[in-house]
Order: C-alpha cells, then sequence, then structure tokens
C-alpha cells in the first residue's frame, strides 16, 4: 500500500513483501519502535511459493536489524483488495 492506502504493485511479489516491510518500519518508527523490537511477524499471500522466493530477499533484512521474530505463513485465496498478493501483521515490544 502507498502512503496514501493504495495497493501498489499488483502482481508483482518482489516489491510488495518489500514495500510491505518499508510501510512496517515507518510505523514502528513513528511509534518509537524498530525492527529489532519485532516478536511476531505473521504473513498471508496468496501465491505462497512466490512468496518464498522474494522472502528470501527480505529475510536479510530482518536479521540484520537484529528482529528474532516468531512468524505463521497463511495461503490465502483473496486479501482486501485484489492486487494485493502479501499482507503482513506484526506485534513489537519494547
Amino acid at each position: 500500500m502507498d502512503a496514501e492506502g493504495n495497493p501498489v504493485h499488483p502482481g508483482d511479489m518482489t516489491a510488495q513483501p518489500s514495500l510491505a516491510l518499508d510501510n512496517l518500519e515507518a510505523v514502528l518508527k513513528q511509534a518509537g519502535f524498530q525492527l529489532s523490537d519485532v516478536v511476531r511477524l505473521n504473513a498471508y499471500t496468496t501465491d505462497v511459493d512466490a512468496f518464498f522466493g522474494a522472502w528470501e530477499a527480505e529475510a536479510p533484512r530482518l536479521a540484520e536489524s537484529g528482529c528474532r521474530q516468531a512468524s505463521t505463513l497463511l495461503g490465502v485465496s483473496l486479501l482486501a483488495f485484489p492486487e494485493l498478493m502479501i499482507e503482513i501483521e506484526a506485534t513489537a515490544v519494547a
């Protein structure tokens, strides 16, 4: 989603997870947190196989930040907007 809440990068499983983490970092920062404070990071995706391929590029970003989260990956048939292929849900603690 962009800053106005519009879906972006339809069909691009590489760009959507990257932007989702960018958005997560922005929200965390506004709340006085950082990625290393995330203890749970769940992902919902419409294409599990494509997600695994794309997430390989994002996993080092989480590791480098010190994020040691518990995670669940769920394959779903549809998300809130048809253009979305991934949605993440995070819990952070101080």
